[in-house]
């Protein structure tokens, strides 16, 4: 145990990644940086985290923001519902005057799950509290050889107690930024690393060849796929319909263009039933955007109107304000197939 410790931690003294929100102790800089990197490579998170903190340099201004601005902002990043709890949590530490200093208390912050408020908790205020995270298991499991599935009430207690067990309760943020580091780095998910690992020789997993095989989760979870068509509707006057999600669904609170959901592939015939008449284009078919539990089917059109028609839901404004809307990164990229009128 002593060994495996010492060893991760000798790797992140020499290899550590240089990395801004390692430069401070300051829990809202690490909260920030932790939320932004849940489902996120840090390559793309580190523009956000420095524009997020360009825009709202303290808790205070973030809580001061809209949802709207901060939903801008987070555009492009995916897993929207991170942007809506990260307004409703720096509400509530504006609220209590402070950011909590404790792990139970920040980990009663909408948003933060156990990994993060270990993280946050080790980071800022030098609690011991292990973290456990994708990186973690993966580790742990290959290293012990542990086949005990990770995403199981069984295995999650064996991880989070093995976790403990190994972590440096005098420097808790070293031992907890070296194992993040060295899974991110080493230990990748497809085992390229393991011929230059510092723990190759005493690696369960490389010793018996199941580098690939750890670690192991039970559940799989079912895909749903959903058929979505949008019609971007302007005018010669260059205004554009838009609406704003507001259902408990995915991109809630975001903006997008006229959509209709069927249950299989609808045709432009069936379309042009339900809007005005006009000069229809059909801009892409069958586009497919992957998300984590969906699959989603959408085709794009462009209609042409000679003016706005007010008895259309939604609301019209100018193409050159579209930029201050935030819009599902899907109907960005399908913008780029659109010729705007």
């Amino acid at each position: 145990m002593a060994d495996f410790t010492a060893k991760i931690e000798q790797w992140y003294r020499q290899h550590k990644r240089a990395l801004p929100w390692r430069e401070t102790t300051d829990p809202y800089y690490i909260w920030l940086s932790e939320i932004i990197l849940q489902q996120t490579r840090v390559e793309q998170g580190w523009a956000y985290y420095e524009r997020f903190v360009s825009a709202f340099p303290s808790v205070q201004a973030l809580a001061a923001a809209s949802e709207e601005q901060v939903l801008l902002l987070w555009q492009g990043l995916g897993y929207y519902s991170r942007a809506r709890n990260l307004l409703k949590a720096a509400q509530q530490i504006a609220a209590l005057g402070s950011f909590p200093s404790d792990y139970k208390s920040i980990l009663s912050l909408p948003g933060v799950g156990p990994y993060t408020a270990a993280a946050i908790a080790s980071f800022s205020f030098g609690q011991p509290c292990a973290v456990v995270d994708g990186n973690v298991f993966r580790i742990l499991s290959r290293y012990f050889g542990i086949e005990t599935p990770i995403d199981s009430t069984k295995g999650r207690k064996e991880f989070l107690a093995l976790a403990d067990e190994l972590l440096d309760k005098k420097r808790p943020a070293l031992y907890n930024q070296a194992i993040m580091d060295f899974g991110a780095v080493v230990c990748k998910p497809s085992g390229t690393g393991c011929s230059f690992c510092p723990l190759n020789e005493t690696c369960m997993a490389y010793a018996q060849n199941l580098v690939e095989h750890l670690p192991v989760k039970e559940k799989k979870m079912g895909q749903k796929t959903r058929w979505l068509s949008y019609v971007y509707v302007c005018t010669d006057e260059e205004e554009v319909l838009i609406s704003r999600r507001t259902k408990d669904d995915i991109w809630k609170g975001l903006y997008e263009f006229p959509m209709i959901e069927s249950s299989e592939d609808l045709s432009l015939a069936s379309l042009q039933q339900l809007f005005p008449q006009g000069l229809w284009t059909m801009l892409r078919h069958g586009f497919v955007h992957q998300l984590t539990h969906q699959r989603l089917l959408v085709n794009f059109y462009l209609l042409e109107l000679p003016k706005k028609d007010v008895s259309l839901q939604g609301q019209w404004v100018k193409k050159s304000e579209l930029q201050n809307y935030a819009f599902p990164q899907l109907l960005i990229k399908l913008l780029s197939y659109a010729d705007y009128c």
